[in-house]
């Protein structure tokens, strides 16, 4: 049976998987890009790198199908990502090399710091990304991973989180929003932003 645990550091090739088998707006995206290990270098690795203790998983029994990763200070986690994570990711990525505009976009989301915050980051300093294959999907675990994650960051006096999110992907729009999250004001039609205090009743 499925059951939601902390995150391990032998789950980090599967948070890979889980990643970019989500990483085409919800769709799988094995296979777009030379690399693999690109989208998840963005959006997974630096996260459970830097702060493994706000990362939870759904184990299957035999293979970690979800996820929820966070950081609870947004702007110390860029300051680290800027000195710690950038340039091997940069190396590793040359953005001069990317063979078509797609890959050239997930490069740039890899070398945007500044567009990692928002303004809002007194009442949210928090962020999140949640990814979960489709045979865990409808049954409930997001919202549990959610929950999971609050509680957390309540823990540490963290009084909101915020997320970015593709504005293709209305799955997960329709998932923020019934969850109770609601756009800040930084949020826009082409990049979306969601936020939610940590002491939300989900």
């Amino acid at each position: 049976m499925s059951s939601i645990r902390p995150y391990q550091p032998g789950d980090r090739d599967d948070v890979y998987t889980v990643c970019i088998r989500t990483g085409a707006s919800g769709g799988d995206a094995t296979g777009t890009y030379r690399d693999d290990d690109l989208i998840p270098d963005v959006f997974a690795g630096p996260y459970v790198t830097y702060q493994p203790d706000l990362a939870f998983v759904v184990d299957t029994g035999e293979h970690v199908a979800g996820y929820v990763i966070a950081v609870a200070d947004s702007a110390a986690f860029v300051d680290w990502y800027a000195v710690e994570w950038l340039p091997s990711f940069a190396a590793k990525y040359p953005l001069d090399t990317a063979p078509d505009d797609k890959e050239r976009e997930a490069i740039t989301f890899g070398l945007d710091l500044q567009g990692m915050l928002v303004p809002e980051l007194a009442a949210y300093p928090a962020h999140l990304h949640i990814d979960l294959l489709p045979e865990l999907q409808g049954q409930g675990f997001g919202r549990a991973l959610i929950r999971t994650l609050l509680a957390a960051l309540r823990e540490r006096g963290v009084p909101g989180v915020y997320l970015r999110m593709s504005p293709t992907n209305h799955g997960a729009r329709a998932f923020y929003e019934k969850l109770g999250f609601h756009e800040l004001p930084s949020s826009t039609p082409d990049g979306p932003v969601y936020a939610i205090a940590t002491d939300a009743v989900l």
